[in-house]
């Protein structure tokens, strides 16, 4: 059972410039009850496998940053572009919070430049070139980032995205399957290779990075995404209830419009004249009840957050950052 710290430190994390993205939605904290029974329930000797921190060590003022002593593997921790996107930013606020920080990303000088604002904050970091796609590249960053600091606390899985969408009856069937599995394949290699890791040492906290699109109706036809992301949610809470009794747990962090590098990029694909880029991000942040687009920042809040002891009670739920976007639709 939880205790009331748990409640506590979200009601801190809730109160915080962390979450001034967040309203209009609720943090669950209860284990991962409401999501299912774990599969072993029957099994009571299961649960003395799970090591919870004493109220007491949880409840004392934090004389060290709250990630001391933890390794996060952030994977897609590059932007797609000058500034700061969800995993460069939630690399970035992990090291500044302690943790040792393991940055993969495809674009190697995309990580070299995640890299580089970690080193300025005096963290331990490295950083590698990896697919997360490929099963090869990712047993082997796996690998490394258990050579380079021996253990994996933290897993941020941060890659996802659409290689084109549209009305579905004008969407080919290999590239709607392709957009699906980019959500969703990453996600599913990267748990699969740190589980056993996790389990050896007691427990771990996995964080994928959804969208609302996955919880949602967007704007504009993209079925093909929003499959992907909705399967991320559910496979994100498969996974708390499968390795809930080892102590690990599973969330997503579901962002909702933030202005990063690869909206930029996204938008300049639709048009290249600045006026009509801001329109654009205009009328998306007039959509939004804090009257705001949000702030990479504001995702890696929530991230830091779920990866630390404070939500030990935490598990297959989802953080909404949305600026109170959607709910009014689910």
């Amino acid at each position: 059972m939880g205790d009331a710290w748990d409640t506590a430190w979200a009601a801190v994390y809730l109160a915080s410039e962390e979450s001034k993205y967040v309203t209009a939605t609720e943090l669950v904290v209860d284990g991962g009850i409401t999501a299912g029974r774990p599969l072993d329930w029957r099994d009571t000797s299961a649960c003395d496998v799970v090591r919870v921190p004493d109220a007491d060590t949880r409840s004392a003022p934090q004389s060290e940053p709250r990630l001391s002593g933890k390794v996060a593997l952030v994977v897609g921790a590059g932007s797609l572009g000058p500034g700061m996107g969800n995993g460069k930013a939630s690399a970035l606020l992990m090291a500044q919070q302690g943790a040792k920080v393991f940055a993969v990303d495809r674009n190697l000088d995309a990580v070299k430049e995640t890299e580089a604002l970690m080193l300025a904050e005096g963290a331990q970091c490295e950083i590698l070139q990896a697919d997360a796609t490929s099963e090869t590249d990712v047993d082997a960053m796996v690998s490394n980032c258990m050579e380079r600091f021996g253990r994996i606390d933290v897993l941020h899985n941060n890659v996802g995205g659409s290689a084109g969408h549209g009305p579905t009856m004008e969407m080919d069937v290999e590239t709607w399957c392709n957009n699906v599995l980019f959500n969703v394949r990453p996600a599913f290699l990267a748990t699969r290779a740190v589980i056993p890791i996790m389990e050896n040492q007691g427990g771990g906290s996995i964080i994928n990075t959804g969208s609302i699109s996955g919880i949602s109706v967007p704007e504009s036809p993209m079925n093909s995404y929003q499959a992907g992301k909705g399967g991320l949610i559910r496979f994100s809470r498969g996974i708390a209830l499968e390795f809930a009794r080892k102590g690990i747990r599973s969330n997503c962090v579901i962002p909702g419009k933030i202005h990063t590098p690869m909206t930029e990029v996204r938008q300049g694909e639709r048009s290249d004249d600045p006026e009509d880029m801001k329109k654009i991000f205009e009328k998306r942040a007039r959509s939004v009840p804090l009257g705001r687009m949000g702030e990479a920042m504001d995702v890696a809040g929530a991230v830091a957050y779920l990866a630390s002891d404070q939500a030990r009670y935490v598990t297959a739920a989802e953080i909404v950052v949305d600026g109170g976007l959607t709910s009014n639709c689910c």
